[in-house]
């Protein structure tokens, strides 16, 4: 026996079966179940969704000989659910559309409309691509389905239903049906490789769900590529070489040196990734999804991936859309550069010429990290000379209030490195975490990390349980800044437990105490209460905001 692909073997044959659209299926079920059944269905949708399928599944419904009435589970055993399977049915005639545009084709079609079944309940018309019929094949529909006889269904597909006149579509019931939620394909995929005695690991089912872009039938597709290419098995690294793509982590650390204007890193990352021989449009798409998921993290915080959490904390959000609109400018034109590669460095070396000033405060991550100090000294209520405009924020000058944010929050520049480090206490460690000079991305790191102790130049700080660990590189620089800072040679022991207090916290606490004392002088201006006064009105904490000149 020949070998029969994947989507045709396990091709639903009852509703049960059928992956996803239960608002089609329900829609159906109810229609047989209190036998309300219309003289015209048009299933619209995208390719490889389910439209053709549940078609068929629907005509065995209403054709199936075990009962005396249409049931929503056909036995898939009588002599017309396996004629219908068989596409041999005497009163189910399936036309292709594409092929058979013509009017005389649907002329000829419909002539035997007006004779009712032989051995079946319903004649049943299957009209696959229903939008490539002519005009005048339309019209000629337009006649039947105007009085169609009682014994007469069509029901018609299509992936274009904008193309197909309004006037049929008004004489149709119009069933939309959805993409798949690539969770449903994976676990589809999984249960028929299991059938199959098929061995696979779940990140080559995950590329695989991902490409098939919601088409069930384009999963199955690839799955027999994948299949036939990795020799009756399945593993990560042969999928990514059939469908031309990367793993997701060289495609971050192409983002993380872009993210710290290293043009150089940027291109030793993007070197790597044209080793590996991987189409540059999958990477520009990779490059996209990441940017969105780090956009999704910043605004809804609700990402487990400890990559793009971290990320989304070294990029402004409003940086993060520059980025996404870089990357998708690029896609949409990626077919018109002589060269794949080049709208890929093109893309690159845009997001790297467009980083914000540091006046603007963007990124967030600064070098230096505050140590707790004495409370800060006392500010005097703001000028009353200040105008407000109508509609408009209460703005908070930095003229005013700068110097002694940056007195509490900032730590001392050069702190005495005779400092005993035996005698070091976690608030000491906050202001030498801040003297050392680390680039912004260990700084990011290691600010998450608790003070524990520090005895005989051995450093020992606590992570986060659910933090990874820092690469080797990452350590080097961190120690190299301990040694020289301290005059010696520093060790690093980490460990992992709940965190109280980190360098990074310690900063946030003080900025956020800072902020809150700088608005409560605001709001104690003499000026500010006149006007709240005299209008009877009241100050929105939100419409606050300090701005800098």
């Amino acid at each position: 026996m020949s070998y029969q692909v994947l989507a045709r073997k396990y091709r639903p044959a009852s509703f049960s079966e059928v992956v996803g659209q239960e608002h089609i299926l329900q829609a159906l079920e109810n229609s047989i179940t209190h036998n309300k059944l219309h003289q015209a269905y048009i299933f619209s949708g995208t390719r490889g969704v389910g439209k053709t399928t549940i078609a068929r599944v629907f005509a065995k419904c209403l054709n199936c000989l075990n009962g005396d009435q249409p049931t929503i589970s056909p036995c898939n055993e009588c002599s017309a659910c396996e004629e219908i399977k068989a596409g041999r049915h005497i009163e189910f005639l399936e036309v292709d559309a594409a092929s058979r545009t013509g009017v005389d084709d649907m002329r000829e079609l419909l002539e035997s409309v007006q004779y009712k079944p032989a051995n079946a309940r319903y004649k049943i018309y299957l009209i696959d691509e229903v939008h490539m019929l002519s005009k005048s094949s339309f019209n000629a529909l337009l006649k039947t389905l105007e009085e169609p006889p009682p014994h007469v269904i069509f029901l018609m597909a299509t992936t274009e239903a904008e193309k197909v006149p309004k006037t049929v579509l008004s004489r149709c019931l119009q069933l939309n049906l959805k993409i798949i939620p690539e969770s449903k394909i994976q676990a589809h995929i999984s249960s028929l490789l299991d059938l199959e005695s098929i061995k696979y690991d779940e990140e080559s089912i995950r590329l695989i769900a991902n490409s098939a872009q919601g088409s069930i039938r384009d999963g199955l597709t690839l799955l027999d590529q994948a299949i036939a290419h990795g020799n009756g098995s399945l593993n990560s690294d042969e999928v990514k070489a059939l469908l031309g793509t990367i793993d997701q982590s060289y495609v971050i650390e192409l983002l993380y040196k872009i993210i710290q204007t290293d043009g150089d890193g940027a291109y030793e990352a993007l070197y790597k990734i044209t080793e590996l021989n991987v189409e540059y449009e999958q990477v520009l798409k990779i490059l996209i999804s990441i940017i969105h998921k780090i956009s999704l993290h910043q605004q809804l915080d609700n990402s487990e991936d400890h990559s793009i959490q971290d990320l989304a904390k070294l990029i402004d959000p409003q940086i993060t859309q520059l980025h996404y609109e870089i990357a998708l400018n690029a896609l949409s034109k990626f077919h018109i550069h002589p060269q794949p590669k080049q709208a890929l460095e093109l893309c690159i070396l845009r997001m790297l010429a467009f980083q914000p000033m540091s006046e603007s405060g963007l990124p967030k991550v600064e070098k230096k990290n505050p140590e707790i100090t004495a409370p800060p000294k006392k500010i005097e209520a703001p000028d009353k000379n200040i105008s407000i405009e109508p509609k408009s924020s209460i703005a908070i000058e930095s003229n005013s209030l700068d110097h002694s944010t940056q007195e509490a929050v900032a730590p001392e520049k050069n702190p005495p490195n005779n400092l005993n480090k035996s005698d070091m206490d976690m608030l000491e460690w906050n202001s030498v975490f801040g003297s050392l000079e680390l680039s912004m991305f260990v700084n990011q790191v290691f600010s998450e990390f608790e003070f524990i102790s520090m005895q005989n130049d051995v450093l020992k700080l606590k992570k986060s349980d659910d933090m990874i660990n820092p690469t080797d590189s990452l350590k080097t620089e961190f120690i190299e800044a301990l040694s020289s800072h301290f005059g010696s040679k520093i060790a690093l022991e980490i460990e992992s437990g709940d965190i109280t207090l980190s360098p990074a916290a310690a900063q946030e606490n003080a900025v956020k105490d800072q902020l809150n004392k700088d608005k409560n002088a605001l709001l104690e201006n003499p000026a500010i209460q006149d006007i709240i006064s005299s209008f009877d009105g009241k100050i929105v904490d939100e419409s606050i905001k300090k701005i800098n000149q």
